[in-house]
């Protein structure tokens, strides 16, 4: 909470009890804003339909039923690149709201332009910290999938911190899927898939593991980079329960 009783939108410094303002720990970096023309342009003429303004989130009554305009399932997935895997699997689940969480702009800007190119309509995009988002605008129970499809590994040991896949944050995205809801992640580090492993086998409302393929997902840069690269690539799937 700001000292006006606001809640940041964009939560980089947190209060200790004795009152010292402290720099959060990200999950993310923010890269290069350049568009290219292509890119310019899916942005100018679907941003403003598609891209949730960071600040909309702090507007009273804020509800993702009048984001999306109606209400429906809801599917979040955390980082969607260039929307490869977004446009892709929301084009064949259209009776369900599809929240995508990227940072990176010219990323964002991209996905505008294969959501429309697919026809899709029940995708929004958002920038806001996704941590913070899945605690303060996401309602417990209320996901029928999570979707992590190649998180940032930070696969230097002193940036093991910076890791999405925390038990923290394992404990409160549980919580955010209904009874039944699956959470999808797929990485191609393998020193990154045996902690995901551990983390989420030490979650008790999670049961799942190392699964074959998931053949929806398409095959991302990500993944071809980790295979150019000899990496093993790893899905894993967990229900709540």
């Amino acid at each position: 909470m700001t000292d006006n009783g606001v809640r940041p939108a964009r939560p980089h410094h947190r209060v200790t009890e004795d009152g010292h303002r402290v720099r959060e720990v990200l999950t993310y970096a923010r890269r290069g804003s350049r568009f290219t023309a292509a890119q310019a342009a899916a942005w100018d003429a679907y941003a403003e339909r598609w891209v949730l303004p960071d600040e909309a989130v702090d507007r009273p009554g804020f509800s993702w039923g009048e984001v999306f305009g109606r209400e429906a399932p809801m599917i979040v997935e955390i980082g969607s690149g260039v929307g490869e895997a977004t446009a892709a699997l929301a084009a064949v689940r259209s009776t369900y709201d599809v929240l995508a969480f990227e940072v990176w702009r010219p990323g964002v800007a991209e996905t505008l332009g294969r959501l429309a190119a697919a026809g899709v309509d029940n995708v929004r995009l958002c920038s806001v910290d996704a941590v913070w988002s899945m605690e303060h605008l996401v309602a417990p129970d209320s996901l029928a999938e999570l979707w992590t499809f190649f998180p940032d590994p930070w696969h230097k040991k002193k940036h093991h911190k910076r890791r999405l896949l925390t038990p923290g944050f394992a404990r409160l995205a549980a919580s955010r899927l209904a009874p039944g809801g699956v959470w999808r992640l797929a990485t191609d580090w393998p020193d990154y898939a045996r902690r995901m492993i551990e983390v989420l086998d030490g979650e008790p409302t999670l049961t799942g593991g190392p699964v074959e393929r998931w053949e929806d997902r398409p095959v991302t840069k990500f993944e071809r980079k980790g295979r150019n690269a000899d990496r093993t690539i790893t899905d894993l799937a967990y229900t709540r329960h």
